[in-house]
């Protein structure tokens, strides 16, 4: 009888592990100046999130030398290889799956999905120094033996503009990374990206606008979800790709359904209830979707217990409401 028992508890862990397992309920981690260790990576465990998105930076200062500078000494440790090594180790410890995410980061904050050469001397020596940075990116996420590596992160006018050349280069890091790949494309650029069928996970970074009320309810903004869902599926469809949510979430801000991408510092009303309801309004929509993979929440801080807070109207859930809610959505 203790046997079979034994065995029941076996067999009922397995099964819990396995349906927390089967949707990726990531966590998008945000580089810091530091090293990390346990302390840092036991608040993403007890929200039971199972990938960490891990976001090394390239930059440069603006489109006329689009030159990519990355792994410098200049740059906060967890933008730089050493950084993303040593982060992905501590989270491996604890069993915790990665999502290797290079960035570019342009000079006065201009938004990426708006790089566009003004030569074809340029262009080249932005494709070359990309080709380069995201290589180097796919050698070191084929050594931590990363899960997924996401190729480019909201690069609109890139993608649309020079189609041949991320042809080329997906080839080209297959033949460095042998893991799954993305892309995390905008949530205005999903739908017309041209090599999706070449990766393993249609990405997109789900920022959809779902209402303009100051605090709607969950049912008002799964109403909001329905006509971006329909697109999300035909995409999928079309593709027979399944869909990752590369980043998603919210900001505890009045509104904040109405432009959810909208990331400047403008003041806005703390409103912990809308940022709460828009999280459950999009889990309720898509985490039981078998044609979608499961997501990773925007953003993640290491120094948990100075983060987010009362005050807080930013994107992170810390010390909020929503990380319990989280915590208990990432257990079904």
């Amino acid at each position: 009888m203790k046997i079979h028992k034994l065995l029941l508890i076996a067999l009922i862990t397995f099964h819990l592990s396995f349906a927390q397992g089967k949707k990726i309920n990531g966590i998008s981690f945000v580089a810091s100046r530091s090293a990390i260790d346990a302390k840092h990576v036991k608040p993403v465990i007890a929200v039971n999130g199972n990938y960490v998105a891990l976001m090394p930076f390239g930059f440069f200062r603006d489109l006329k030398k689009p030159t990519i500078i990355y792994n410098s000494n200049r740059q906060w440790f967890g933008e730089t290889k050493k950084g993303l090594e040593h982060y992905a180790k501590e989270f491996k410890k604890s069993n915790v799956k990665i999502m290797v995410k290079p960035q570019l980061w342009v000079g006065r904050g201009l938004y990426t999905g708006y790089i566009d050469m003004d030569s074809e001397l340029n262009w080249k020596i932005l494709e070359d120094s990309y080709q380069k940075f995201i290589l180097e990116y796919a050698e070191i996420a084929q050594q931590i033996e990363a899960d997924i590596l996401c190729i480019g992160t909201e690069l609109e006018q890139f993608v649309a503009k020079r189609p041949e050349y991320w042809n080329q280069l997906i080839t080209k890091i297959r033949n460095v990374y042998k893991g799954k790949l993305t892309y995390a494309s905008n949530w205005d650029e999903f739908k017309r990206v041209p090599f999706w069928s070449q990766l393993d996970y249609i990405g997109v970074d789900a920022y959809f606008p779902l209402s303009d009320k100051k605090t709607p309810t969950v049912a008002e903004l799964e109403k909001g979800w329905q006509k971006h869902k329909t697109e999300i599926q035909k995409i999928q469809q079309q593709n027979n790709k399944p869909i990752l949510f590369t980043e998603y979430g919210y900001r505890s801000v009045d509104f904040t359904g109405k432009k959810p991408w909208e990331s400047n510092r403008v003041e806005g009303g703390v409103n912990f209830v809308a940022q709460k309801n828009a999280t459950q309004a999009i889990y309720n929509q898509f985490w039981k979707e078998d044609w979608f993979a499961g997501g990773f929440l925007w953003k993640w801080f290491h120094n948990h217990q100075e983060s987010g807070g009362q005050d807080n109207n930013r994107f992170t859930p810390q010390n909020k409401p929503t990380e319990n809610l989280i915590k208990k959505l990432y257990a079904q």
